[in-house]
């Protein structure tokens, strides 16, 4: 399988980019091809994902490992294959997405083209669970740990954490709800704040 492609990027079409590798242009779809814009002219790795058909060999890139795994986990579901994959991925960011399948909001799922209730039920199914960790990418997420001067109290994380799930569509009275709880976890980071908070939110319904 073909993990990634370093080469040159030297074209960006409506639903792939071409990149030159030693003289052979390998053409990778993406969700946004746009996304790689930037990077015109220049040396590029993008991950990639390999699928073989009886009829193709197909390249799946993508800007973020993020983005990989949800792809893959995505076409593993009945229903979804890569390009209603790359038709979510270029609508919604793997964190949003992720959010929508913990609280199994199926009018979300559905809003995307090609998934019926069916389809959007099955994702929940396959899924719930196994997409947490995207919620706050760590691929996305600096290494260093700050320095204890430089950590925010847990007041500001939580306000953060907050922040971070009403953009995911929760209501100010389902925060208000399990803030108490969040404040109990005093050395929790954002994204530690933010598991949490699913997990508890998905409780209480």
């Amino acid at each position: 399988m073909i993990a990634y492609i370093k080469g040159k990027l030297v074209q960006i079409l409506d639903e792939a980019v071409i990149v030159d590798v030693q003289g052979i242009g390998y053409e990778i779809f993406c969700a946004n091809p746009f996304a790689f814009q930037d990077s015109f002219g220049k040396e590029v790795q993008i991950d990639t994902y390999h699928h073989v058909r009886e009829d193709a060999h197909i390249l799946y890139g993508f800007k973020k490992a993020a983005e990989k795994y949800l792809f893959t986990k995505l076409i593993s579901v009945s229903g979804i294959g890569p390009k209603g994959a790359l038709g979510i991925l270029s609508s919604v960011d793997a964190a949003g997405f992720a959010a929508a399948i913990e609280r199994e909001d199926e009018k979300f799922l559905t809003g995307f083209p090609g998934v019926g209730k069916k389809t959007a039920r099955q994702m929940i199914l396959d899924l719930k669970g196994k997409l947490t960790d995207l919620v706050v990418s760590q691929q996305d997420m600096p290494v260093d740990e700050p320095k204890d001067y430089d950590r925010p109290d847990n007041n500001t994380l939580l306000d953060e954490a907050c922040e971070a799930l009403r953009a995911l569509g929760y209501s100010e009275k389902e925060l208000r709800s399990i803030r108490p709880e969040l404040q109990k976890e005093k050395s929790a980071g954002t994204d530690e704040l933010i598991r949490k908070a699913l997990s508890l939110l998905m409780k209480n319904r």
